[in-house]
């Protein structure tokens, strides 16, 4: 990986795992997840759109249109939505490793529906290292009763949603460039989240830490951040891509107890650890080096198993090559 790429997966992870920061801002500060959500999108795709536009790859979106609004809901609306209630009710640094089970998720879901993941020996110890991670951090480090316990399953929710999403877009979208689809899906979770964040205006008018943190998860956070994950997938291949999901979960802990004075105890390392290691282990268990980055040129997203991620976390959503 060269000096280049290196400074772009460092910026991203950044970009991701402040996601959650900028979310738990503007929850306390009164905004509701459907707003925090309907105007994240609408900023998103008010950077991705004219990218996609100018590319020449829109008409792409209009043939496929039935699947973008399916993925729009699987992929971008529900997942954001139960991140943003899930923080409601944990900490941002958890959110943020919470997320980081989606590969886990992936690896199920591809061997439970269509048996393409050989279900090896390593792949299985690493589905039940990141359970007992899970455990860990939800029935001993959350410390919030029954409330962290809802807050926790709707970030797990979340995760799963975003390995659904990969696979349906697998199977779906086939064909589309990846920007186009990004900016489609954003587009359209703008517009049907729209109506709940209308009905959900706070009384009064957020602060600016708020109106800050919502412009920049918009913008940065998701718009920007999909066109270097995008490219880093062009530059490398998307094996050594997949690393940002790895990298951006250490960067939400640095946020929230930093920025945030979250807590941070053994429990959150060791968790952390858990669900790191067993994600790593049920996505393959290989380091990127040793990997095959095998993105055809005829299939924009990287072949059957590309890293298609989310930041993201709140991050597109991160599934392991």
């Amino acid at each position: 990986m060269s000096r280049r790429s290196l400074v772009l997966l460092l910026l991203l992870s950044a970009f991701w795992g402040a996601s959650y920061l900028f979310i738990k801002v503007a929850l306390e500060d009164g905004v509701s997840p459907w707003a925090i959500v309907s105007i994240r999108t609408a900023l998103a795709a008010l950077v991705l759109l004219p990218l996609a536009a100018q590319r020449g790859v829109l008409g792409s979106v209009r043939e496929r249109f039935g699947p973008i609004v399916v993925l729009a809901f699987v992929q971008v609306a529900v997942p954001l939505t139960l991140i943003g209630l899930g923080e409601e009710r944990i900490s941002s640094s958890l959110t943020g490793i919470l997320v980081a089970t989606a590969p886990i998720f992936t690896f199920l879901l591809a061997f439970a529906l269509s048996g393409e993941q050989r279900a090896s020996r390593a792949s299985l110890v690493g589905v039940a290292i990141g359970i007992v991670g899970v455990g860990m951090l939800l029935g001993v480090d959350a410390g919030g009763g029954a409330e962290a316990l809802v807050g926790g399953m709707f970030i797990i929710l979340a995760a799963f949603g975003y390995a659904v999403a990969a696979w349906y877009l697998k199977r779906n979208l086939k064909g589309v460039e990846p920007v186009a689809t990004v900016a489609g899906t954003q587009a359209v979770a703008a517009v049907v989240t729209l109506p709940l964040g209308l009905l959900h205006i706070p009384d009064s008018a957020p602060g600016l830490d708020a109106v800050a943190s919502l412009l920049t998860l918009g913008v940065i956070c998701t718009g920007i951040a999909f066109v270097i994950f995008h490219s880093l997938v062009a530059s490398d291949g998307p094996a050594r891509a997949s690393l940002v999901g790895y990298i951006a979960p250490v960067f939400s802990i640095f946020y929230g107890v930093v920025l945030l004075d979250e807590s941070f105890s053994v429990y959150t390392a060791a968790g952390l650890v858990l669900i790191l290691g067993g994600s790593w282990l049920a996505a393959g268990g290989e380091l990127p080096t040793r990997r095959r980055d095998v993105a055809a040129a005829g299939d924009p997203h990287g072949g059957p198993d590309a890293p298609l991620l989310e930041g993201g976390a709140e991050r597109r959503n991160r599934v392991a090559a």
